[in-house]
C-alpha cells in the first residue's frame, strides 16, 4: 500500500510543472506527512561563483512539499492551494549535493490546513531553510 501513495504522490508532484521541472521526487508519504527531493542541478545554481542552488528552487521544493503534505492528511478532501508560506533561509545548501524537504501538516481546520517543514542537504542536523504556511484545503 506504501508503494501506491508514493506512486500517488509523485503523480500529484508531476501534475505541477515547476516540481516535474525541478526533477523533485516524493520520499515518503504518511498521514499529513510528505518528504520529497530535488537533485542537485547545474541549471538551478544562484551564485555561479559558489555554485549554490538558487533560493527559489529551495522555496518552490518546500511549497511542493507542504502542498503534499496538505493532501496526505486523513481529513483533507478536494484540492489545495497555498495561502501564505515563510521561508527562513538558514544557510546555503551544500553545491552538488540533493535537498530534502520534510513537511507536517499539523492542524486541519474546514478550509486551511497549517503545516511546517524544513529544508537539509547531507548537514540534517543544520537546516538549510525552515517554513511554515497556510493551505487552503476544501
Amino acid at each position: 500500500m506504501a508503494h501506491q501513495n508514493i506512486k500517488i504522490a509523485q503523480d500529484f508532484v508531476d501534475g505541477i510543472p515547476h516540481s516535474k521541472a525541478l526533477g523533485m521526487t516524493v520520499v515518503s508519504v504518511g498521514e499529513g506527512e510528505f518528504v520529497m527531493e530535488m537533485p542537485y542541478n547545474p541549471d538551478y545554481i544562484g551564485d555561479p561563483a559558489t555554485g549554490v542552488i538558487h533560493g527559489g528552487a529551495v522555496f518552490a521544493l518546500l511549497d511542493s512539499c507542504c502542498g503534499g503534505a496538505v493532501i496526505s492528511h486523513p481529513e483533507h478532501k478536494g484540492v489545495t492551494a497555498t495561502i501564505d508560506l515563510r521561508v527562513d533561509y538558514m544557510r546555503p545548501a551544500t553545491p552538488g549535493q540533493t535537498i530534502r524537504a520534510t513537511a507536517t501538516c499539523y492542524n486541519m481546520t474546514r478550509t486551511v490546513a497549517f503545516v511546517r517543514a524544513v529544508a537539509t542537504d547531507s548537514r540534517s542536523d543544520k537546516p538549510v531553510a525552515m517554513a511554515s504556511g497556510a493551505f487552503v484545503t476544501g
